[in-house]
Order: structure tokens, then sequence, then C-alpha cells
């Protein structure tokens, strides 16, 4: 009996069950499941219902050879369309670029779920570290490192570092997919996403405010790495290190030394330490000292884009703006680096941490 004639109501059911089993015929690109019907001459077919037979042959079957040497007759496969408008009625099929889009998905997946792999490290280079997933090659930059791994070559030395990256090549290491661009090719690995339980249990004795003793276990250009227990250190930000001004950090600390810090920050498994913080804030006695208008005398301890930075006493430095003097050429004719001239204050914000001076000696 056809829909037409059954009753009104019995008639909207039986279609509505029509249209259920109706199944979209495949696009180029999407993915399809069918059971391996045969291996023939270098072509494999695939049984493909309702839609007839898909085909892999030529340069499709050479990048997937691999893959089909494991194949037998009945095992079900997935594979792209990549034509449905064959000249034999076949439907075009690529196992390599399933297989390839499958993978893409899956690390898609692992990103939002931040599911963690035990990973062999394979290669190092001067960024990072070399690792594979699923046969796709993976990075994992330096900075992802957790603080055990992490290089920490003193003088910050390239050729170094990548000595100490390469100390890690055959090891296995515990890392989160942050990144898959499937476009670009590219996978994106970290250390430190892991759920550390140990760490955050020992973190959670800690407050912002405490002040520590600890021991110094790297430098980097960006700052010192401290260790206030075992199994757990801060960074002490270059920023943090003094009151007066720190091109690099090596200058104050060497590795070993003992230290005495406070805790600035606690956010997200990072410990935040000072140093300077446990000294006295020399702009706050400088409030008291310095005005408006006082002449002074200076030491020229820095260039930059603005002008010169000279130091009237520790911890206190004023910028001497390019624009004094016309160009950064005049202004560095007339004042060297590590030489003593006569300024006036020309503003003066201590709250701030703020100055600027003007030379009052002979310009030339």
């Amino acid at each position: 009996m056809s829909p037409e004639t059954l009753a009104p109501e019995k008639a909207l059911t039986a279609m509505a069950g029509l249209a259920e089993k109706i199944v979209e015929y495949p696009k180029e690109g999407s993915i399809v499941e069918g059971t391996v019907l045969a291996l023939d001459r270098a072509r494999l077919y695939i049984d493909l219902p309702p839609f007839g037979t898909g085909i892999i042959f030529g340069r499709e079957y050479m990048n997937a050879r691999e893959v089909i040497k494991r194949v037998n007759i009945g095992d079900v496969v997935a594979a792209k369309v990549i034509s449905t408008d064959s000249k034999e009625g076949y439907i075009e099929l690529s196992l390599k670029e399933a297989r390839q889009a499958i993978i893409w998905a899956e690390a898609e997946e692992a990103v939002k779920e931040k599911k963690p792999f035990e990973l062999t490290i394979k290669e190092a280079n001067k960024g990072g570290l070399i690792l594979e997933w699923q046969g796709l090659a993976g990075f994992l930059p330096a900075s992802q490192l957790k603080p055990d791994h992490y290089p920490r070559v003193s003088d910050g030395d390239k050729d170094r570092i990548l000595d100490e990256l390469r100390k890690l090549v055959g090891e296995k290491l515990t890392v989160t997919m942050i990144s898959a661009m499937p476009k670009e090719g590219k996978l994106i690995f970290s250390e430190k996403g892991q759920d550390d339980t140990e760490k955050r249990e020992k973190i959670e004795q800690y407050q912002v405010g405490d002040v520590l003793a600890g021991e110094v276990t790297g430098m980097v250009d960006f700052g010192v790495f401290v260790k206030i227990q075992d199994g757990l250190e801060g960074l002490v930000h270059i920023s943090e290190i003094d009151w007066g001004l720190v091109d690099d950090p090596r200058h104050f600390f060497k590795v070993g030394d003992a230290v005495k810090v406070k805790i600035i920050d606690i956010k997200d498994g990072k410990v935040s330490l000072s140093v300077k913080a446990l000294k006295e804030n020399p702009w706050q006695s400088a409030s008291n000292k310095y005005h408006k208008g006082d002449k002074v005398e200076g030491v020229v301890i820095k260039f930059n884009k603005h002008g010169a930075l000279a130091s009237i006493e520790e911890g206190i430095a004023g910028l001497v703006h390019v624009s004094e003097f016309g160009s950064e050429e005049k202004l560095r004719q007339n004042l060297e680096l590590g030489k003593r001239y006569p300024f006036v204050i020309s503003l003066f914000e201590p709250k701030e941490m703020r100055m600027a001076l003007t030379f009052s000696g002979d310009k030339k």
C-alpha cells in the first residue's frame, strides 16, 4: 500500500518515516565509512550503501599503500570523498586524507578537553622541542616547559640553551595540546598545563605578603628563579630585583645564592616574588630631599629612544629628553655614559616614581 492510499494522518506519518530514511549524497570533502569489497590491480573498492561503490586508485592508492597493506576484505574503513563524478561511476576516495582529517578533528577535541599525553621528545632546536603525536610533528616551546626542564643558562648563550634542550631528547614528557592549526599543519604543546596537585598543595601554604628565605636556582634575561621549598619555585621579575636600573639579573645574583624574597602575587599556579620590596623605597625619602627646580648632579646610566637616564642617587633616576638637544646624535655628543653632569629637576613626582631633568651644563 502506498502512502497515497492511507488515511491523511497515517500518510503524513509514513512520509515522515521515508524522509528520515533519505540520506544525503556524500559531497566532496566529506568523510564516509564503508566496507572493503575487493583489492584488484592497485584499486581498492569500498561498499558505500546506498550510494554505490567507492574506489581508491592512482595517486591516492600510492599515498595510502602502507595503510592498504594492513586492510582486509570486510574491514570497515573511513575515507574522504575527493570526487563524485568519475567516468566509471565510482565515488573517488582518499584514505590518507580521511586519516588526516580524523586526526586533526581529534587534535581540536584534545585542545578543548586539555587531554594529557605522554610523548617522547624526538628533536631539539633553539626554540624548543619536537615531539610526535599520531604521526604528526608537534612543537613544545621552551617557554612552555616546567621549571624542572627549563634550560637555565647563566649567560643566555643560545648554543648552550640548545645543548640543555638536547638532554631531553628521548625522554617522555606529559604534555597537553594547546593549539591545533590544520591549515598550517601545526601542533603546539605545553608541559605547564598539567594538573599538578602536589604543586597546588604546596602553593596553598603561602599567601601574598609572606617573606621567605630562598635559593637562586636559575637566571634568565627577564628575571631570577628562586626555590622556596623542594619542588616549588617562584620568579623574581627583573623589575622586582632592585629599585635602581637592572639591565641584567646576572649582575646581582648567581646560582646557589641565598636570598630573602617577598611574595607579591600568586596566580595560575605561579608564585611571583620581589627582592626590592624588602628594601626601602628610595623615592619615599627622596620626596623630602628634592623639589622641582633643584640643581643636582647625575651620572648617565642608560640611553633609550626618549633620551638619557641620569641617576642622582641609588635608585633615583630622571630622564633627560632628547628634544632638549634636537637629535639623538647631539644628545650623545653632550652626554656620555658613566659621566657626571649638572642638571635641574624639571619634573618631580615621587609617588609615581617619576623625574625629568634638564641639562644645565654648556652644550657642544
